[in-house]
């Protein structure tokens, strides 16, 4: 799929998942607004991707820094057609007795407050224009829990809600919202999990794991109107129909 002149943001930008979807983008076509904490990281993928690129520093857990992460990204490129709301952390690790509850919090600020901070910032351009798509990564975390992952897996039944939200309140605005849980996926947060020994996901093999290009792949492919029938819903990508569908081998 061709997405010349379209406009991506895309949170957790600086490694994992959100660099390679920030390639995949601008491979095809796309401006990328890449939103990270780690400026050096994000600025040094905006001049590997050249200038249809754009690196903003950005902590989403706070609502004003995502907004402004959002005017830039319209000011620099005259719109916003795609949100993918991709950052995340995991830690704490641990037994919901042994957890601090401001390290518990913070995982909560992150990956649930920052997903509706990018909505909320996000929804007035979309409404006005009368379209826009909102991908949320989700995680089988989402609607089974992991020990000892409590504050994740919460998080992410958030975030899983959060679409099915979305999607009632504006699909008939145009606005399509849907999740993407793309299984255990070789990044950063998959070396920490290993490193940390706890819980069955600790036991994979670093060859268990899909490539980040996968799920980026099919970010793409969700653009398209093949995905419309998940609108409100997580596409996941342990399915084989859904790796057929994208091509991923």
């Amino acid at each position: 799929m061709k997405m010349d002149g379209k406009t991506i943001l895309i949170t957790g930008a600086s490694r994992g998942i959100g660099a390679a979807a920030a390639r995949e983008f601008a491979n095809q076509g796309a401006n990328v607004a890449l939103v990270a904490r780690s400026e050096d990281d994000i600025a040094k993928l905006a001049g590997e991707i050249g200038p249809n690129a754009l690196a903003i520093p950005c902590d989403v857990a706070r609502y004003w820094e995502f907004e402004q992460a959002i005017t830039a990204t319209v000011s620099a490129f005259g719109g916003l057609d795609v949100l993918i709301n991709n950052a995340g952390i995991i830690a704490p690790m641990a037994k919901i007795e042994d957890t601090d509850p401001d390290a518990w919090g913070h995982v909560i600020d992150v990956n649930l407050k920052g997903v509706y901070n990018g909505v909320r910032a996000a929804l007035p351009i979309m409404l006005e224009r009368g379209a826009g798509s909102i991908f949320n990564i989700s995680s089988g975390a989402a609607h089974d829990p992991y020990e000892p992952w409590s504050a994740y897996c919460a998080s992410k039944a958030g975030v899983y809600m959060l679409t099915r939200q979305v999607d009632l309140e504006y699909r008939s605005n145009g606005i399509r919202c849907i999740g993407l849980s793309p299984g255990t996926v070789a990044t950063q947060m998959q070396r920490d999990i290993k490193s940390s020994g706890l819980g069955r996901v600790a036991q994979l093999e670093w060859t268990d794991h899909i490539p980040p290009e996968w799920p980026a792949r099919t970010l793409v492919w969700m653009c398209g109107e093949e995905a419309d029938g998940y609108l409100g819903n997580d596409v996941r990508l342990r399915d084989e129909t859904i790796r057929n569908a994208v091509g991923l081998i």
